[in-house]
Formats: structure tokens, C-alpha cells, sequence
């Protein structure tokens, strides 16, 4: 009687070379030799399913590291706005006429708003109120009393009345 030696996995040959690998026979039986062909068939089904699972988890993997990065960039500009934002608090909170001005020279600060102020004091002091000009000139009216006699003695002239009727 003569055996069938089955060589259960074939490595780094091509499928038919690993189908002759699988069924070494001295004899002959063709019954043991479709068993061998259907076991080695189940064993490359197992392997491509196999490759199939580690290729899905592979996309499945890429996927997760594509989404954290996306979602890292989000937070990194979600930190971003929030910065500028406290920034832009600190510069309101410190009194600073133009918030953009402020934000502009900042930088040449180290980002330090108390060295900002102390160095451009121009650009701090919202509170402070400009006066008022008085005229287009920012002058008095030429034409204006100083007075109010003065002034009640010139509406008596451009109204006719005589002073020294009274």
C-alpha cells in the first residue's frame, strides 16, 4: 500500500506548483487526490478571506487616521480662534482705542499687552473723551459775545430797540 504525504500550506510558489506540492503520491487513487485539491482550495479560500479582512482593516485604519487628522486641524484652529479671541479681550479689557492697531504691534511685544501699553500709550485710553470743537474751526464764532451784556446789547441792536429808552 502505498501514501499520500499533504502539504498543508505552500509558500512563495505559484498556485500550481502548490497544488502538485499539496498531493505528493506514489501510487495512484484519484478519491485522496480531490480531497488533497478541495483542501488545498479551502485553504487558499481561508487565505484571500484572510487578505480580504487585513485589506478592510487596513482602509478601516486609514480611515481612523484620515478622521484624527481632520479632527486635529479642527482643534488646532479652534485653538487658534480662541487665542485671538482672549487676545482681543485683553486689549479691549486694557483700554485700547483700535483692537486691530493693538493686535498688529503686539507681536513686537513678545504678546505682552502691559509692554504694549506702557510702550505706545497713544493707542490705550478708550475712556479718555476728545473734547468737542466749537466751531468748524474748532475756534469760537468771531461774531459771538463774550458776555452777556455784551450779547444782550447786540440782539437790542439788530432788533431796533434803543438803549436808552430804558
Amino acid at each position: 500500500m502505498r501514501k499520500k504525504l499533504y502539504v498543508t500550506e505552500p509558500q512563495a510558489q505559484g498556485d500550481e506548483a502548490a497544488a502538485q506540492q499539496m498531493q505528493v503520491t506514489s501510487g495512484t487513487g484519484s478519491g485522496e487526490g480531490d480531497k488533497a485539491r478541495a483542501d488545498y482550495e479551502a485553504a487558499l479560500k481561508q487565505r484571500d478571506e484572510r487578505i480580504a479582512a487585513l485589506e478592510g482593516e487596513i482602509a478601516e485604519a486609514a480611515k481612523t487616521a484620515e478622521s484624527a487628522e481632520k479632527l486635529r486641524a479642527e482643534m488646532d484652529e479652534l485653538r487658534r480662534q480662541g487665542e485671538e479671541q482672549r487676545v482681543g479681550f485683553e486689549l479691549q479689557m486694557a483700554g485700547a482705542r483700535n483692537v486691530k492697531a493693538a493686535r498688529a504691534l503686539l507681536a513686537d511685544y513678545e504678546d505682552d499687552v502691559e509692554k504694549l501699553r506702557t510702550a505706545e500709550p497713544w493707542l490705550f485710553g478708550a475712556g479718555a473723551v476728545a473734547p468737542s470743537p466749537a466751531g468748524a474751526t474748532g475756534l469760537p464764532n468771531a461774531g459771538a459775545a463774550t458776555d452777556v451784556g455784551a450779547q444782550l446789547k447786540r440782539w437790542r441792536k439788530i432788533a431796533g430797540i434803543d438803549d436808552k429808552e430804558e
